[in-house]
């Protein structure tokens, strides 16, 4: 009997004759004699990722957890026979914990089952944050530590995505820019202009605080990167 693998259902052909279908485990058919096959290994169908090909921003799986790259650093060898090595700073998405681990150049890494879904913001509370899921408007919570400081840039009702893994909510991710309204800052004193150079300390609506040219006022929306919390502009 030979196996013949390139189609789906299975076929199996008895001696060259006429050939049947073989359905896989959750619909055997019995036969005697043949036991069922079982579908193939999806671990070793995953896409690896060599430590030498991880650059900023790639995500990838170490021991059953989803690390985000924020620096990586290749070591090459000035020795004859040496190994290259690969140094990755490198974000944990489960905790936010981030360190930095070196690895051969030749590791390998699975790619995490992630999922982002578009989500608002609705409030916090004793038990969590809560963000109402766009597609299924099913209320996801996520812990303080899987928001982390996000709340600094988040007010009722704000677009983000959340991250899921294995299905199961992580984190989130901001835009790259957020529009807040200016709580409280200093009066610009006179001959401040949009031309001045200067800047002054403003608490957002978030209680975020950071640096505003002089001409900024109170009660202004201003544009501001989620990333290294600096005034972007006004909105």
């Amino acid at each position: 009997m030979r196996f013949h693998s390139s189609v789906n259902p299975a076929i199996f052909f008895d001696d060259g004759a006429t050939p049947f279908p073989l359905y896989w485990k959750e619909n055997w058919i019995g036969l005697p004699g043949i036991s069922a096959p079982t579908r193939p290994n999806e671990e070793l169908m995953a896409a690896l990722i060599d430590a030498i090909d991880v650059r900023r921003k790639t995500l990838f799986e170490l021991e059953n957890t989803p690390f985000y790259c924020l620096e990586a650093e290749v070591n090459t060898p000035t020795a004859r026979g040496g190994q290259t090595l690969v140094r990755l700073k490198m974000r944990n998405l489960l905790t936010n914990a981030v360190f930095e681990k070196t690895f051969k150049a030749s590791d390998k890494f699975k790619e995490p089952d992630l999922l982002y879904v578009d989500a608002s913001y609705l409030y916090s509370d004793g038990d969590g944050s809560h963000f109402l899921d766009q597609e299924t408007y099913e209320t996801l919570t996520l812990t303080g530590e899987m928001v982390g400081d996000a709340l600094n840039f988040l007010i009722e009702g704000a677009l983000l995505q959340l991250r899921k893994y294995n299905g199961n909510p992580i984190g989130l991710e901001l835009p790259t820019f957020v529009e807040l309204n200016v709580a409280r800052t200093d009066p610009a004193a006179r001959g401040d202009s949009t031309s001045g150079s200067g800047t002054k300390t403003a608490q957002l609506e978030t209680g975020l605080e950071i640096r505003v040219p002089l001409f900024i006022k109170e009660g202004e929306k201003v544009k501001v990167s989620t990333e290294n919390r600096e005034f972007a502009g006004r909105a």
